[in-house]
């Protein structure tokens, strides 16, 4: 039995352990068929041309987890943004962990989505929000179908909320092979603002497949600062699709930064529901030896005097694969629309490959678009003045790339995130670069 079959004859299983109303139960039956009609999806889909689900389909993952497992937080303690406060909704292979979360109601709601699906007192914001935004592609669709556990976020008009929120999936190895489907929810009302961290990890060298969908709606003149941080392990492989839905004067961001994993898959997508918006979407991939990256994103420009910027920085050696496939669209109706979109990348050795299609679908005519990609190689008269100033040429290329990736991290708004993806760069590039943020 292949992974696909094994779901399908796993959806009336979970169905029959989960305690779900009828509408959540008509949303999960409808997304199974289109699972199972679709299947998962191949390189003879445009959209995944470059991308083969292939070598990570081939295990036999469990889709659910024989035992709860505990984890004691100084031994994951590194994977937090530890240095500041925050509300933590923590995961241990798929199951909510308590010992290592702390959730709120406290004026708003930051919680788990199994309650939210199954409460009445969350009836209304389900019924208006959950699986409106979400796309209805197979990979999403089989996310919708075992869609119970994750985080519920939801914060009312006019909120500040004090702290970041962090969302943290860890995985134990506990089984052979392990395939998790976390769903998120958040939505953020008119004048409020929220940061979001969000994290998958695994604790172990047992294949993992995580197959995220998080849907974010952007209220009236709200603000969403959303980070994620990916940087697994080597058989840890993440499909993650968000989903954004944004309306009048609201501004959400996205960084990404792509570290770890074996193969990761970055859907981004952005829905403008109003004027005055503006979306950003910047991330930073430094990948190695046989590890696979694919960013593709969209920005739908829907009506007029709105913003979109995309800044995607890439250096990639070894054997590693870069994918980018970047697409804005405006609509007829979205005059004075301001888009830009760039991929830039770094190739450090021969084998490394990058695959960048950057695209603009316009049908107004009064707009400013740009897009552009460059793939190169480090400047040799750049390394020539390092290496004459006495500086060692492994530290050289460690400073030409940080400069490179540089002003991706000057879009943070978060200090310590900063800091902690400073020192994840010098990591990946092996060098201790000898300053701070």
């Amino acid at each position: 039995m292949d992974l696909k079959e094994k779901l399908v004859s796993s959806f009336l299983a979970f169905e029959d352990r989960v305690d779900v109303d009828t509408f959540v139960h008509g949303i999960r039956s409808e997304a199974i068929k289109t699972f199972e009609t679709e299947g998962f999806p191949s390189k003879k889909n445009e959209a995944w041309k470059y991308t083969s689900l292939n070598s990570i389909l081939k295990h036999d993952y469990s889709v659910f987890p024989k035992q709860e497992n505990q984890i004691d937080y100084n031994d994951v303690k590194k994977y937090f943004i530890h240095e500041i406060d925050t509300y933590n909704l923590v995961f241990i292979d798929g199951k909510f962990a308590s010992h290592l979360s702390q959730t709120t109601h406290d004026g708003i709601d930051v919680c788990l989505m199994s309650s939210a699906l199954n409460k009445p007192k969350y009836r209304l914001v389900i019924e208006n929000y959950f699986n409106k935004v979400a796309g209805k592609d197979s990979v999403t669709s089989l996310n919708t179908a075992f869609a119970q556990e994750g985080a519920y976020i939801h914060i009312p008009k006019n909120k500040l909320v004090n702290k970041p929120i962090q969302i943290i999936n860890f995985s134990t190895g506990s089984e052979a092979a392990l395939m998790q489907q976390p769903r998120n929810l958040i939505v953020v009302d008119e004048n409020s603002h929220v940061q979001i961290i969000e994290r998958h990890q695994s604790l172990t060298d047992n294949p993992v497949l995580t197959n995220s969908v998080t849907e974010i709606f952007g209220n009236k003149r709200a603000i969403v600062d959303y980070y994620k941080i990916q940087n697994d392990n080597q058989n840890a492989s993440l499909i993650d699709n968000t989903f954004i839905n944004q309306k009048k004067e609201s501004h959400v961001s996205v960084h990404t930064f792509s570290f770890g994993g074996k193969l990761t898959r970055n859907n981004l997508n952005f829905y403008q529901n109003g004027e005055r918006i503006d979306s950003t979407m910047n991330g930073i991939t430094i990948i190695g030896d046989k590890q696979h990256v694919d960013h593709s994103t969209l920005v739908h420009h829907i009506e007029p005097n709105c913003e979109s910027h995309q800044d995607y920085k890439g250096i990639y050696g070894g054997n590693s694969t870069g994918v980018f496939n970047g697409k804005v669209v405006v609509n007829k109706e979205a005059q004075k629309t301001n888009a830009f979109q760039a991929n830039n990348n770094i190739l450090l050795d021969d084998k490394a490959t990058i695959n960048t299609k950057p695209q603009l679908e316009i049908f107004a005519d009064d707009v400013k678009c740009s897009h552009g990609c460059t793939i190169g190689q480090l400047d040799e008269s750049a390394m020539f003045y390092l290496r004459s100033r006495g500086i060692p040429e492994k530290e050289a290329k460690a400073l030409l790339m940080y400069a490179f990736a540089n002003n991706v991290l000057e879009s943070v708004k978060i200090t310590e995130i900063k800091k902690r993806i400073n020192k994840l760069i010098a990591t990946k590039l092996g060098v201790n670069i000898g300053f701070d943020l």
